[in-house]
């Protein structure tokens, strides 16, 4: 009775979740209708437009006059999930033109609604990415967007609040991956501890023998370290300047390439981009640092070492936080997986190896 009271999307969408044999037997005991929407929106993949689909949405005959789709309105069930845009169609299904229940409401009776109807119809696949999906009635303002087949007959509408569902899920998820969680769909307090530890584990486990990298440099290095202990000191700095720098980089393109401001084509603008930005940024913190550490240590070369480090530093970790995410995305994976964990380890061993390069160029006759 629930499900039978309950939009066909989101009882989809409980069914779905069940076991074939519950799910079969809820279906039998539904209305013949709503079974039959619900089992065609099974049919579609998840996290697609069809998946996400209503099949609750009104449609005329697209030779039909304004006081004619009025009265085919009122005729209709008073369920109906989306009435923001009334859609028009030929005989056979195929999709001929939209226009929202405003224009129908204000139009004289007797237009047909073929003159008042919008022809430059928007249209997504139901095969689409959800996400995808979403973003585009977010770009074009849009209350509902209808699903068509390759015919361009209408199968459903994805409306604006399962839209905005979706890119909530998916910014979670993003953000979950960017903080080197595997995703979940269960809120947090309804997450047990070792479900939560699983989807922890994983990525924490990765991310500890990677960071041995940075050890081994450091070990190969050791000697230097014997000769000038004040260079340890510097090495919790620069690593904390590398990782944030990439950071600040790779969520600003990442998120940019969400919102589809930047696409793979725009590589090298937004590399050179970061460049500039890199060297803005890296002087300025290599200047500040060379003052505190001449006052500090009364040594200009080991100033001149740790400010050059900065500026490189700083400069292969924005590259890297712009090169990473989009080779992933060329890669068909999510840019997200390029974020703060994993970048924050590479540019850590970055850091460390260039800081030893200097050391050995500048202080070479000290160590």
């Amino acid at each position: 009775a629930v499900l039978n009271e309950m939009a066909p999307d989101d009882a989809a969408d409980i069914i779905g979740d069940l076991p074939y044999d519950k799910a079969e037997k809820l279906l039998r005991l539904m209305g013949v209708e709503e079974s039959a929407s619900v089992r065609s929106l099974l049919g579609y993949k998840e996290e697609t437009a069809g998946g996400i689909m209503t099949t609750d949405f009104l449609t005329v005959n697209d030779d039909l006059t304004v006081a004619d789709a009025i009265e085919a309105i009122r005729q209709m069930d008073e369920d109906q999930e989306s009435i923001h845009y009334l859609y028009l169609v030929s005989d056979n299904g195929v999709l001929t033109g939209v226009l929202g229940l405003r224009t129908l409401v204000i139009a004289k009776p007797e237009t047909a609604l073929d003159e008042i109807s919008t022809k430059e119809l928007i249209t997504v696949h139901p095969d689409l990415d959800q996400e995808e999906c979403a973003q585009t009635i977010a770009k074009y303002d849009l209350l509902a967007i209808p699903v068509v087949d390759e015919q361009g007959i209408i199968l459903g509408v994805v409306t604006v609040d399962d839209a905005m569902d979706v890119m909530e899920d998916e910014a979670t998820e993003d953000m979950e991956k960017m903080a080197a969680m595997l995703p979940t769909d269960k809120p947090y307090l309804r997450t047990s501890a070792f479900d939560t530890f699983k989807s922890r584990i994983p990525w924490l486990l990765l991310l500890m023998v990677s960071a041995t990298l940075t050890g081994i440099v450091i070990t190969r290095f050791e000697n230097s370290l014997a000769a000038l202990p004040c260079l340890t000191a510097f090495i919790p700095m620069l690593m904390g300047t590398g990782g944030n720098s990439g950071s600040q980089t790779s969520t600003t393109v990442i998120r940019s390439m969400a919102l589809d401001e930047i696409e793979l084509s725009d590589f090298f603008r937004v590399w050179w981009k970061e460049v500039r930005v890199a060297l803005l940024c890296g002087t300025a913190l290599a200047i500040v640092n060379y003052i505190r550490i001449v006052l500090q240590y009364h040594d200009w070369a080991v100033a001149m070492t740790v400010s050059l480090t900065l500026i490189v530093t700083v400069l292969v970790a924005k590259s890297l936080g712009c090169i990473l995410p989009m080779l992933a995305k060329k890669l068909k994976l999510d840019p997200a997986l390029m974020a703060s964990p994993m970048l924050t380890t590479i540019t850590d061993a970055c850091s460390i190896l260039v800081f030893f390069i200097f050391v050995m160029a500048i202080l070479g006759g000290r160590l």
